[in-house]
């Protein structure tokens, strides 16, 4: 789609700070000039012999000079008196002179004066209540002006057809998606085939989805399918300080709409002005006389000229009901996290835009890369162009793609952290201890990669675990398993060194995580059965638990969580200590190549022990 470019416009109050500007530079300039007679400075020897001469006038004596005129009273002159002349006086009655005072600007002046100073900077105030009179005309008999130019425009930007748009083909992963929005492209493209049976064009369709998953670029792909003018706005652009200003642009967003329909409006973040209304008196009445207009615009225009409201949201649990019933946004198209194929998929269209080496595989990046967004899998790709261009290739190689998945994870090495020799041991037998708990284990996933080089995370190692598939349901066996191989780490720090460090931090914290969500909502204890004391709002964005049970309980499901990982650590102690002289040796051989492929732990692992090393 094309932008559409539309003339600026500003506002009145600009155009009034421009006349005070212009106002305030003539009073400084032209104006003194106009209403001040030139006074001539002249020598008291000229004033002399035009005093001789019979050619003065008026004459102003003050101490510190003199003021004169000519006979007919059209030249100003001043001169600087003498005081020992004591017969001035006299001498300038005798010669037809008249003592009094002079005004160097004149009555024609002395009017121009007043004119400029007193009646001009009025004008302006005089306009300025004209427009306002007008506008609040137009206000009252439906129109949506606002004073000082803060009128209804939309602000949203205008997209046209045009030959580089985006298209369906431009977005992978989301086949479902696409599946639902290709509908309502269908029925713009021929809205007889959905009429004649009676079938009505859906008014809206909310997008909803973690971050970065393509809520955006889907809705652009519908309007390039579509091929008809495109509106874009933020729900935020809606937000302002000034009551009613909100629902100004709504007002003339949908009227825009309605005059190219058909058409597609997109309001991005709708959360920002859809939130639930509590009933209860808020500062921000804005934002509710904005949601109030939008409720109204969905139910007032008409369907069948194919207009088509796409919002986004990453939080649709905060949006009011009235905004999500049939008749506003019909469809709700959940717009995931993309699967095993969909990464595959999605890595593909991305890598169009780069130098490939022709023995790239995707699908192990794609597994690696378990979780991450499109916008993610995106940045990946630019990861590995970047970190070809840096070791002077000509195209990005496996290697580079893979690299690049660990910097969006864990972030770029660091290499200028330079651990000491016994900070380095710690943190070998750390990771290692990982490692081995998670492939003692049945049911985990395998070891990919082991390395102790730091990453600008703050993370001074990390082991990599890689599932074959997408795995949408876990057993107890499996979290339970995946606790024990977070408190492997520290369990190896305790074999081995009989000390615990503060490395093994954040495997505390994910594996107390994991455990109170056993038990608060998986309903996996023993105690609590098939109970769920823990709710989760804010999916797509994190998730923010709260839990709603009697302090008693609180206390009970604290002392569960505590034995549940206790008892997890305690087995990951018994695996190591069973295979104590892997540990070493896997620990020895990672402390010396720094970084180990999950190929070289497994061939480590399974050969033939070596007699111990400490």
């Amino acid at each position: 789609m094309q932008e559409l470019k539309q003339p600026s416009k500003k506002p009145l109050i600009f155009y009034y700070v421009v006349i005070v500007l212009v106002i305030m530079l003539l009073n400084a300039t032209l104006f003194p000039m106009m209403w001040e007679t030139p006074v001539q400075e002249v020598d008291y020897t000229t004033f002399m012999s035009m005093t001789y001469d019979d050619n003065i006038g008026l004459v102003q004596i003050d101490t510190d000079e003199i003021i004169f005129t000519d006979k007919a009273q059209e030249n100003f002159y001043k001169t600087v008196p003498i005081p020992s002349d004591m017969d001035l006086v006299n001498r300038v009655y005798e010669h037809g002179g008249q003592l009094s005072s002079i005004d160097t600007g004149g009555q024609t002046n002395s009017l121009l004066y007043i004119l400029l100073s007193w009646i001009l900077p009025f004008l302006p105030f005089l306009v300025i209540g004209y427009f306002l009179n007008k506008r609040m005309k137009n206000a009252m008999g439906g129109g949506d002006g606002m004073m000082f130019g803060m009128g209804g425009n939309s602000g949203a930007k205008v997209y046209v057809p045009s030959s580089t748009g985006i298209r369906f083909a431009d977005v992978a992963g989301e086949d479902e998606a696409k599946e639902l929005l290709g509908e309502i492209v269908d029925f713009l493209h021929d809205p007889e085939k959905y009429r004649s049976i009676g079938a009505k064009l859906p008014k809206g369709a909310l997008l909803v989805g973690p971050p970065g998953t393509g809520k955006t670029l889907l809705a652009k792909a519908v309007a390039g399918e579509a091929n008809v003018p495109f509106f874009s706005i933020a729900g935020s652009e809606f937000v302002e300080m000034f009551v009613g200003r909100g629902a100004a642009k709504v007002r003339d967003l949908f009227k825009q709409a309605n005059e190219k329909a058909p058409c597609i409006v997109f309001i991005d973040e709708i959360d920002t002005i859809g939130k639930k209304r509590d009933g209860q008196f808020s500062g921000n009445d804005e934002r509710e006389q904005t949601l109030n207009q939008l409720l109204t615009e969905m139910d007032g225009f008409d369907g069948s000229k194919g207009v088509v409201v796409l919002a986004a949201t990453n939080r649709p649990d905060s949006l009011d009901p009235a905004l999500l019933r049939p008749g506003r946004f019909d469809r709700r198209i959940p717009v995931e996290l993309p699967d095993l194929q969909g990464r595959i998929d999605i890595l593909k269209v991305h890598a169009k835009k780069i130098r490939l080496a022709e023995d790239v595989d995707f699908e192990p990046i794609a597994k690696t890369a378990a979780g991450a967004s499109g916008a993610e899998l995106a940045n990946i790709v630019n990861e590995a162009a970047l970190r070809a261009v840096r070791a002077g290739r000509q195209y990005a190689t496996q290697e580079d793609l893979q690299e690049s998945v660990e910097v969006v994870i864990a972030g770029y090495q660091k290499k200028s952290r330079v651990l000491s020799d016994e900070e380095k041991k710690i943190v070998a037998y750390h990771e290692t201890g990982h490692a081995l708990v998670a492939a003692m284990q049945t049911h985990s996933a395998p070891v990919q990669k082991i390395t102790i080089i730091p990453r600008t995370s703050g993370a001074l190692g990390y082991t990599l675990q890689v599932d074959d598939g997408d795995h949408f349901l876990m057993s107890k066996d499996e979290l339970l398993n995946k606790i024990a191989t977070y408190t492997g780490g520290r369990a190896a720090e305790e074999l081995v060194f009989h000390s615990v460090t503060t490395g093994a931090s954040n495997d505390i914290e994910q594996a107390t995580k994991l455990a109170r969500s056993m038990i608060s909502r998986f309903g996996m204890s023993d105690e609590f059965g098939f109970v769920a004391f823990e709710t989760v709002s804010n999916q797509y964005l994190g998730g923010d638990a709260s839990l709603a049970c009697s302090p008693e309980t609180q206390a009970l499901m604290d002392k569960k969580v505590t034995q549940l990982v206790e008892e997890q650590h305690q087995k990951a102690l018994n695996i190591l200590k069973e295979n104590e002289g892997k540990l070493h040796e896997l620990a020895g051989y990672l402390y010396q190549h720094e970084t180990i492929t999950g190929q070289e732990f497994m061939d480590i692992l399974e050969r033939k022990a070596l007699p111990e090393q400490k």
